[in-house]
C-alpha cells in the first residue's frame, strides 16, 4: 500500500476500505437529521469489481509514482469513485498532476502550488484580517464606490480591518470588485450544503469562504458568480489542505469559467444552451420546433443545469458520481501540460495538439467521450459531455413536453420534476449515446 505522502492527504476515515459491495455511502457525507427528508434518495453504490477502490488505485501507480490511467480511467467510467479516496483521484482527473510523474516529482508541485496558494492568501488578508480568521463576511464592507462600512450585525465578530481603506485612499478597481464580492461569497456560503452535518462547523464555512474569496481575488477577470460555491464545497469537503481544495477548484473552473462570464447584455453559459438548441435541432428536430414555438429556442430553462453541472439534481453523493465519472469521460492525457503551459485560467478546457496522429495505446489514455471526439476530429469547445447530459434530460422528458407544455412555465415545471429521479448511470449512458448520433448527424 502507497504511504500517505504517496497518496496525498488522509484522515482515518479516508484509510477504510468496502465492508460491503453494497454499502452505504451516506454516512460518509453525513444529514443533519432535521434534514433527511428534504434531501433527494441516493442512488449510488459503491460496487466491488466496479467502483475504484483504494486497494485498486493504490496498484494502479508503479514503484516510483507513475500512475496507470487508462486502467484508472475504466474503472472510474464502469463504477464511480470510493468515497475514501474520491479528493486525491479527482486531482488527477481535473489535471492537477501528471499521471506520468513521479512520487516525489508531485510532492514538489503540491508544495510549490500549496506555496503560491499561501502568498495569494496574505494579499488577500492585508486588505481585510477577515480572511483566514475562521469568521466570513455575509454583509457588505464597502461601498461601491469604495469607502468602509462598519456593520455590527455581520457574521464576522471582530471590527473589519479595511486596510488602506482606513486612510480613506483611492483603491484600484480590482481591490473594490473584490472587497464588494466578500459578503456575497458569504451569503452563497451558508445557504450552500446546509443538509450536511460538515457545514455545522463554522470553520468549515470558512475554509469554503477562504478559497472562494482567494481565487476571486486571483481570477478578478471573471470574479464571483453563484454556483461557484456549488462546484468548490465538494473540493473543500474531500481535500483536508485548503491551498490542496484550492486547486482543485482552480482546475475544476478552467472548464467552466466561461459559463460564469456575463456582461449586461449576454451570459456566456449561452454558448453551451447554444451549442444544446444545435444538438436537439439535429437529433429531435420536433421537440426543438415545439420549443422554440414556446419561445424557448434560446434554451435557458437549462441553465442551472449546466451551471452547476447538475448538483441540484441529484444527492450530494450522486452529484459527485456524476461529475467525477464524466471527468473520467472528458479526460484528455494532454489536460496538465496543457495547463501548466499557462498560468492564465483561460487557457482552454481541452486546447488540443495534433491529435489526427494519436496512436491505439495513446488512445486508451483519453475518456470514452474524448476519445470518440479525437477519432471524429470534431472540436468543438462548447461541446462538453454537459451539454449532451443535458439533452439527454430533455429526450427523457420529450413525450411529455409535446403533449404537455403550453408555455415555458410547463416546461420549467416538467424539467423540475427531475429532481431526485434521475438515475446518473442511465444519464450518462444516454448523453454518450447522443453525442455518437449527433456526431454521426453532422457528418457531411
Amino acid at each position: 500500500m502507497l504511504t500517505k505522502q504517496h497518496c496525498g492527504p488522509f484522515t482515518h476515515k479516508y484509510r477504510m476500505f468496502f465492508s460491503a459491495a453494497t454499502e452505504e455511502l451516506d454516512s460518509y457525507f453525513p444529514i443533519k437529521p432535521e434534514c433527511q427528508a428534504d434531501v433527494p434518495k441516493t442512488r449510488f453504490k459503491a460496487r466491488v469489481g466496479k467502483t475504484l477502490s483504494p486497494r485498486r488505485w493504490h496498484a494502479a501507480f508503479s514503484e516510483d509514482g507513475h500512475l496507470d490511467i487508462a486502467g484508472v480511467l475504466r474503472r472510474i467510467q464502469r463504477g464511480g469513485i470510493h468515497p475514501t479516496i474520491k479528493g486525491v483521484v479527482w486531482e488527477f482527473l481535473l489535471g492537477c498532476f501528471d499521471p506520468n510523474s513521479t512520487f516525489e516529482e508531485r510532492n514538489e508541485v503540491r508544495q510549490k502550488r500549496r506555496e503560491q496558494y499561501v502568498k495569494w492568501k496574505d494579499e488577500c488578508q492585508k486588505l481585510t484580517s477577515v480572511v483566514g480568521s475562521g469568521k466570513i463576511i455575509t454583509s457588505p464592507i464597502i461601498s461601491d464606490d469604495g469607502q468602509p462600512i462598519q456593520d455590527p450585525s455581520n457574521s464576522c465578530s471582530t471590527p473589519y480591518d479595511n486596510g488602506a481603506l482606513s486612510s480613506v485612499v483611492t483603491l484600484d478597481q480590482r481591490v473594490i470588485q473584490w472587497k464588494l464580492s466578500l459578503h456575497q461569497i458569504g451569503l452563497d456560503v451558508v445557504r450552500t450544503d446546509r443538509a450536511l452535518v460538515f457545514y455545522e462547523n463554522e470553520a468549515n464555512q470558512a475554509k469554503l469562504w477562504d478559497v472562494l474569496a482567494v481565487y476571486v481575488w486571483m481570477d478578478n477577470d471573471i470574479g464571483y458568480v453563484q454556483g461557484m460555491n456549488d462546484i468548490c464545497s465538494p473540493m473543500v469537503i474531500l481535500l483536508e489542505h485548503e491551498a490542496d481544495a484550492f486547486w482543485c477548484f482552480e482546475r475544476a473552473m478552467r472548464r467552466l469559467r466561461e459559463n460564469f462570464r456575463s456582461n449586461a447584455s449576454s451570459m456566456g453559459v449561452q454558448t453551451q444552451l447554444g451549442t444544446l438548441a444545435q444538438i436537439i435541432k439535429a437529433i429531435d428536430p420536433k421537440l426543438h420546433q415545439h420549443l422554440e414555438e414556446l419561445d424557448g429556442g434560446e434554451y435557458l430553462f437549462a441553465i442551472r443545469m449546466l451551471m452547476v453541472l447538475f448538483r441540484r439534481e441529484f444527492s450530494f453523493v450522486d452529484g459527485l458520481y456524476l461529475w467525477e465519472v464524466m471527468w473520467a469521460m472528458e479526460y484528455n492525457p494532454n489536460i496538465y501540460s496543457l495547463y501548466e503551459e499557462s498560468s492564465d485560467p483561460n487557457s482552454s478546457r481541452t486546447n488540443k495538439n495534433d491529435e489526427a496522429k494519436v496512436n491505439r495505446k495513446m488512445l486508451k489514455q483519453y475518456g470514452k467521450f474524448e476519445r470518440k471526439n479525437v477519432q471524429t476530429g470534431w472540436k468543438d469547445q462548447r461541446g462538453a459531455l454537459a451539454v449532451f447530459l443535458a439533452a439527454s434530460v430533455l429526450e427523457t422528458k420529450n413525450k411529455r413536453l409535446l403533449k404537455e407544455a403550453q408555455g415555458l412555465d410547463d416546461v420549467v415545471q416538467i424539467l423540475g420534476e427531475i429532481t431526485g429521479n434521475l438515475d446518473a448511470k442511465k444519464a450518462l449512458h444516454e448523453a454518450l449515446k447522443i453525442h455518437k448520433k449527433y456526431l454521426k448527424a453532422k457528418k457531411p
